[in-house]
């Protein structure tokens, strides 16, 4: 007879014995069934046996609070915490099983949607999904905080990612970063889709600025808008914003905006290295035939045209933008905007869009004010028609003293 029957056999008479108020013999039961008298006195005075459930300790164990600190300070998902701490230390096993272990050990709960979105599929090659993913912001180990946008780009057929950081979101980025993007990719797509980015698009037309229209006209691609109130056509790229979670961990753990962008090709590497759900296949695996379907670059002299040397900055209250150390006006209505800075023959050209705003001679006084820019904002505070000129003279003598001393 087996130990299990024994035991099973011997729990039954130790039942009955208790319900009769008998007093039971050790040595006899353990003789009747075989079994030592400690395992009978063991199981008389409650033993249930083995847990079934092993108490063993986690590889997880050691990282647990660091994993809590991540959760706790930032609203990072598991998934992308497990991520940041399997580029950090690498042996942090699978992702269901860190799972499991956060949600066990209460680290973290996560919410669940149950909202629907239709999927629907590009042929390949043809289409380049693109998006910002605006406002990013991560806190260096110095606790210097730093701002910055993402583009987001992804083509329809692999899911191929592609993150390009950007200070700025204006349309002169979007057209630098899709360029980089072709570049990346070896090609072009037929489509590129967005939604309404109020840089390349009329909000109220829902049409492409026809400096937008005639950058996709040049390099070959037609740009569409994504259906009205419908985002789920741009479904893909929305979904890859996702992976921008995975930047969250990161904060206190870089010291550089340099590192920032390389923490930004770690994620792109990771995203398309990660089998995607719709398709079962890696991106990076599928990519290999869609580059085959991929129209050729235009020509290297387009592709330049567009790639501006531009220095480009967000004009403060000052409406004095700095170059190499020295400030230079601009008309006031440009306050909080960002323009674009390119200096050639010594000249200094200030730009809005595409649009020249100011010039000034480069100079080796720090403050460069422009006589009529200057006069404007005087003007626009209500100074004596008469005395406008007068004051304005005034001041910027007084500022070129100061600025010579």
């Amino acid at each position: 007879m087996r130990l299990k029957e024994k035991v099973s056999n011997l729990r039954k008479d130790l039942a009955i014995m208790k319900q009769v108020d008998i007093r039971p013999n050790y040595k006899a039961l353990a003789d009747k069934h075989g079994l030592d008298q400690r395992t009978v006195k063991k199981y008389d005075e409650g033993y249930e046996g083995k847990s079934k459930i092993r108490n063993k300790k986690s590889r997880l164990d050691k990282y647990k609070e660091e994993i809590k600190l991540k959760f706790d300070t930032t609203t990072a998902k598991i998934s992308s915490i497990y991520r940041f701490f399997g580029a950090k230390y690498g042996d942090v096993g699978s992702y269901g099983n860190f799972r499991y272990y956060c949600i066990k050990n209460n680290l973290v709960k996560e919410k669940k949607s149950n909202i629907a979105h239709p999927r629907y599929e590009t042929l390949v090659g043809e289409q380049l999904q693109f998006d910002w993913v605006e406002d990013l912001k991560l806190i260096s180990k110095h606790g210097e905080v730093f701002h910055f946008n993402v583009f987001s780009a992804i083509l329809g057929y692999s899911r191929l990612h592609c993150f390009i950081y950007s200070k700025y979101k204006t349309r002169i980025d979007v057209e630098r970063c899709l360029i980089e993007v072709f570049k990346s990719l070896g090609g072009i797509t037929d489509i590129a889709l967005t939604d309404n980015m109020s840089s390349i698009v009329n909000t109220t037309t829902r049409k492409f600025y026809n400096e937008f229209s005639n950058f996709c006209k040049d390099i070959g691609i037609t740009p569409k808008n994504c259906k009205a109130k419908v985002p789920e056509t741009k479904g893909k790229v929305e979904s890859q914003n996702r992976f921008m979670d995975w930047l969250k961990p990161y904060n206190y753990e870089f010291e550089t905006e340099e590192d920032i962008i390389q923490i930004l090709d770690k994620v792109t590497k990771q995203a398309n290295n990660k089998v995607n759900n719709t398709t079962g296949i890696k991106p990076i695996l599928l990519f290999y035939k869609e580059k085959e379907y991929l129209k050729p670059l235009p020509s290297k002299a387009i592709l330049d045209n567009y790639m501006y040397d531009l220095i480009q900055i967000k004009v403060p209250n000052t409406f004095l933008v700095r170059y190499k150390a020295v400030e230079y006006s601009v008309p006031y209505n440009y306050i909080n905007k960002i323009v674009s800075i390119k200096e050639l023959n010594n000249e200094l050209y200030i730009y809005h869009n595409t649009k020249l705003i100011a010039k000034h001679v480069i100079s080796n006084n720090k403050i460069n004010y422009d006589k009529e820019h200057y006069k404007e904002v005087l003007k626009n505070k209500k100074i004596n028609e008469d005395l406008l000129e007068e004051q304005t003279n005034k001041n910027l003598e007084l500022l070129g003293r100061l600025c010579h001393e």
